[in-house]
C-alpha cells in the first residue's frame, strides 16, 4: 500500500490543543499524560518536590509509575505505565552524548521495575514540545497512532489500520507520513516496536533518528525488560513527534558558552585520541570484541568459557570492513562519538524480508558478543541479519541472545530434543536453527512461543515438565531478578558478580562495569574496596540517566593525562565536565558531591518500589552460579590451572590426587561464600540492613523519607 492510501486511512480519534511552554533551565515543567483507553489526553504540572527530589529522566518515570500504580498492578492491567523521559541536559547540541531518554514501566519479565536507557529524537522533542515527559496509560481497542505536534502544538491520536507492525519499515512510512517534505523529515522522532513483542514478553522499543548523509530513519533500542511488549500489549503501534526544528539554545541555558567551551575540550579530545584508545568512531562498541576475548571475559556457549579460537572471526577488524566508514554516526545532533555505525544495503536471506536490502544498525558490542560467541555462532552474516531482526520484530538483542544460549546448552544435555522444540535442531553454532526460532517468535509460532517467555520462565518450564534437574537448570539459567544477563564473563570478577546481581532492575552492565578495575588491574582487592566501588559507580551512572545523558563520552574517551589522576577509573575531568554543564543548564547549586546525592535518592527509591511489589531483599540479589564458577566438569577442566591454583593459593587445599568433582565442590562454595561476603560489605555500604532494605535512619539523611516510603519499609525492619 503506497503512503497516500495509507495516510488517507488514518482515522482521528481524539484531539487535544495545548499551550506551549517553552524550556527554561532545561525544563518546562509539564508532563503531557495520554489514555489511550479513555481516550484522554491532559496536561500536568510538576510539583516543585518532585522536580527537586527526583529531577528528570528516570526518577521522573519511577515517581509518576508509583503515583499511577498499586503493589499488585501487573504489567498488563491498563494501569500500568510508559513514561519516557529525558532530563535538564538532555537535548543540548553543543556536548556529546546529550540525547538520551529513561524509559520506565512495570516488566513483564520481572514483574516489578524496569528503566531502560536509549538514544535518538524522540526524548528530546518531546521537551521542545513543551513537555518534561511522557506518561502513557490505558489500552485501547485497537492499534492507534499516538502525534505530538510540537509545531502547531496539538496532540491526536489515530487509528493506526494500514501502516506496518515492523520498525525499520513502519518508521520510513510514519516519516513520510507527517513529513510534508524532505526538509522536515529531520525533525521527526518515532518510537515503535514489532511483531515479535506482540508474541512475546521480551518486547523492547526503537527510538527514531533521522541520518541526513544516508538520507534514511534508523532506529537505536530501549530493550530491557519487555518495556516494547508493554507498548503493544496497550495497542500503541507508535508515536510520531514533530518539531519546527533544532537550533542552539532550545533549553534556554544559564550559561551556554561554559557548555560550549566544555565541549570544544571533548571534541578535541575525540579527534585526537578516539583512533589511539577505544576506535568509536570506527567500530563503535564492537572494538570490545577481542579485548574481551584477550582477557578471558567474552562469553561463549552461555558463559561456560571467555574465549575460544575462532573470535577472531567476529572480531572489531571484521566489524570495521562491514561498517560504513567516515559518516557522522551520531543518534543525536552535536554528539561527535559516532558510535552508533551501521551496515548498509546489506541483503537479508532468510525470513519475510529474503532478498531486500536494508541497513542494520550496529551490531554493537552485545549483539557480536551475544549472538556470535554466546551461541556458539562465529559467522558475522548471521550477527548482522539476526540484529536486523532482533530490531525490526522488537525484542531485545541481549534477552534474545541469552535465552538462544541457554536453550542451546539445554539442547545438548537433553533437556530439550527435536520433538520438545518442534523440529528445531537448536546444538550451539546452529544459526539457520537459531534464526528460525526468531522468526517463530516474531509470528507467535512453535517452540518461538516458549522462547519468548525469556529465561527465568523457561527454566521454571522445563523444571515443571520433568525435563532436567532443577539445580542444573538454576546454575546455568543466566537470569537475575528474571531479567537476562549481559555479555560479560563475570566469573572472575566478584565486584562484576555484584555489580550484576545487585543491581535494581536485573543484571545489566549499566550500573557497575568493574571487570577491569577488579580483575585484570586489580584495584579494588578487598570487599571494602568492592562495596565503596559498587556504591560510587551505580550512584554515579544513575545520575546520567536522571539528566538525560549517554555513559559513553564519560570513559570511552579519556584525556591524555588521566591515567595520572588520582582516581583514573572516575576520569575525574569528565565528572568535572559533567558538574560544570548541569550547574550551566540549571543555575542550581551543583557539585559532585550533590551529584551522587542526588542519584542516592532515586536509587534507593527504586529500591524500595521493588520491595512494594513484593521483591528487593537479599534472596532477589542471588546469582546463577554459573555467573560466579564452573558449573560443569569441562568448564573446570579448560581453566583447571587457574581453578588448581585459586584452591591451592586462596582456600589453602592440597588437590594433589583429588578428582575434578571435589575439586569443584569446595571451589564452589569458597566462591559462594565470598559473594554473601561481598553482599554483606555493599549493604552495610548502601545504608542497608542485612536482608538489603534501607534503614529508615538512612532513608532520612538522603532526604528520602516520605511518608509513603517510609511505610513500606516499616514492614522489611
Amino acid at each position: 500500500m503506497d503512503i497516500k492510501s495509507i495516510k488517507a486511512q488514518l482515522k482521528l480519534l481524539k484531539g487535544w490543543d495545548y499551550n506551549w511552554t517553552p524550556l527554561n533551565r532545561g525544563y518546562t515543567d509539564k508532563i503531557l499524560y495520554i489514555n489511550v483507553g479513555a481516550p484522554e489526553i491532559k496536561e500536568k504540572d510538576v510539583p516543585l518536590a518532585m522536580k527537586e527530589k527526583f529531577i528528570g529522566g528516570k526518577g521522573y518515570g519511577l515517581r509518576l509509575l508509583w503515583d499511577a500504580t498499586k503493589p499488585d498492578t501487573k504489567w498488563d492491567d491498563p494501569e500500568n505505565e510508559i513514561i519516557i523521559s529525558s532530563g535538564p541536559i538532555g537535548g543540548i547540541t553543543q556536548y556529546s552524548g546529550t540525547g538520551k531518554s529513561l524509559v520506565v514501566s512495570l516488566s513483564p519479565q520481572t514483574g516489578s521495575v524496569m528503566d531502560s536507557n536509549v538514544g535518538g529524537f524522540f526524548g528530546p522533542f518531546l521537551k521542545f514540545s513543551g513537555f518534561d515527559a511522557l506518561e502513557l496509560q490505558g489500552k485501547a481497542q485497537n492499534d492507534v497512532i499516538i502525534f505530538i505536534d510540537g509545531i502547531n502544538h496539538k496532540v491526536e491520536i489515530f487509528d493506526a489500520a494500514a501502516e506496518a507492525v515492523n520498525s525499520h519499515l513502519l518508521v520510513e512510512q510514519l516519516t513520510e507520513i507527517f513529513a510534508d517534505n524532505d526538509n522536515e523529515k529531520k525533525n521527526i522522532g518515532i518510537v515503535s516496536s514489532g511483531s515479535a513483542a506482540e508474541h512475546s514478553l521480551i518486547g523492547m522499543l526503537n527510538f527514531s533518528f533521522y541520518d541526513p548523509k544516508r538520507k534514511k530513519v534508523r532506529l537505536k533500542q530501549a530493550g530491557r525488560g519487555g518495556i516494547g511488549t508493554v507498548f503493544r500489549n496497550k495497542k500503541i503501534k507508535a508515536i510520531v513527534c514533530k518539531i519546527p526544528g533544532v537550533k542552539g539554545n532550545l533549553n534556554n541555558v544559564v550559561d551556554l558558552e561554559a557548555i560550549m567551551e566544555r565541549g570544544r575540550r571533548f571534541n578535541r579530545e575525540m579527534r585526537e585520541l578516539d583512533d589511539k584508545q577505544s576506535q568509536m568512531r570506527q567500530a563503535g562498541t564492537a572494538h570490545l570484541m577481542e579485548i574481551m576475548n584477550d582477557h578471558d571475559l567474552l562469553p561463549v556457549m552461555n558463559y561456560k568459557y571467555g574465549s575460544h579460537p575462532d573470535a577472531f572471526k567476529i572480531d572489531s577488524s571484521v566489524w570495521k570492513r562491514n561498517f560504513t566508514q567516515n559518516i557522522p554516526d551520531g543518534c543525536w545532533i552535536g554528539c561527535n562519538m559516532s558510535c552508533c555505525k551501521g551496515v548498509d544495503d546489506f541483503e537479508i536471506k532468510t525470513g519475510p524480508y529474503k532478498g531486500q536490502k536494508v541497513i542494520v544498525d550496529g551490531p554493537e558490542y552485545e549483539n557480536a558478543a551475544g549472538l556470535g560467541s554466546n551461541c556458539g555462532i562465529f559467522d558475522p552474516d548471521y550477527v548482522i541479519e539476526t540484529n536486523f531482526y532482533c530490531d525490526t520484530y522488537g525484542i531485545c538483542t541481549i534477552t534474545w541472545s541469552t535465552a538462544t544460549a541457554f536453550i542451546m546448552e539445554c539442547f545438548e544435555n537433553g533437556i530439550l530434543n527435536i520433538e520438545r522444540t518442534g523440529g528445531l535442531d537448536l546444538k550451539f553454532g546452529n544459526s539457520k536453527a537459531a534464526l528460525e526460532m526468531l522468526h517463530q517468535v516474531a509470528g507467535g509460532e512453535g517452540f518461538g512461543k516458549i522462547a519468548g517467555t525469556g529465561v527465568r520462565k523457561m527454566k521454571e518450564l522445563f523444571i515443571k515438565n520433568g525435563w532436567g534437574d532443577a539445580a542444573f537448570l538454576n546454575d546455568i539459567a543466566m537470569e537475575n531478578k528474571g531479567l537476562e544477563y549481559s555479555q560479560y564473563m563475570s566469573k572472575e570478577s566478584l565486584a562484576q558478580q555484584g555489580g550484576f546481581a545487585m543491581t535494581n532492575k536485573g543484571p545489566q552492565h549499566d550500573e557497575a562495569w568493574l571487570i577491569f578495575m577488579d580483575m585484570v588491574n586489580n584495584q579494588i582487592p578487598t570487599f571494602e574496596d568492592k562495596a565503596e566501588a559498587l556504591h560510587y559507580f551505580p550512584m554515579f551512572r544513575t545520575w546520567f540517566g536522571l539528566v538525560g545523558l549517554c555513559k559513553l563520552p564519560w570513559n570511552d574517551v579519556e584525556p591524555e593525562n588521566n591515567a595520572q589522576t588520582n582516581e583514573p577509573a572516575k576520569v575525574p575531568e569528565h565528572v568535572d565536565n559533567y558538574v560544570t554543564i548541569y550547574k550551566a543548564v540549571t543555575g542550581r547549586e551543583f557539585d559532585k558531591k550533590r551529584l551522587l546525592e542526588d542519584s542516592e535518592r532515586i536509587y534507593n527509591f527504586q529500591r524500595i518500589f521493588n520491595l512494594r511489589r513484593g521483591f528487593g531483599t537479599r534472596i532477589h540479589d542471588r546469582q546463577p552460579y554459573r555467573a560466579a564458577g564452573p558449573v560443569t566438569k569441562e568448564e573446570y577442566e579448560s581453566r583447571a590451572e587457574r581453578y588448581d591454583k585459586q584452591l591451592r593459593e586462596k582456600v589453602g587445599i592440597d588437590t594433589e590426587g583429588m578428582t575434578t568433582e571435589e575439586k569443584m565442590k569446595i571451589l564452589r562454595k569458597y566462591r559462594e561464600d565470598q559473594y554473601e561476603g561481598l553482599v554483606d560489605a555493599v549493604y552495610e555500604r548502601r545504608g542497608w540492613n542485612k536482608n538489603g532494605v534501607p534503614t529508615i535512619e538512612f532513608l532520612k539523611k538522603i532526604g528520602m523519607d516520605l511518608p509513603e516510603v517510609i511505610d513500606v519499609v516499616k514492614n522489611y525492619q
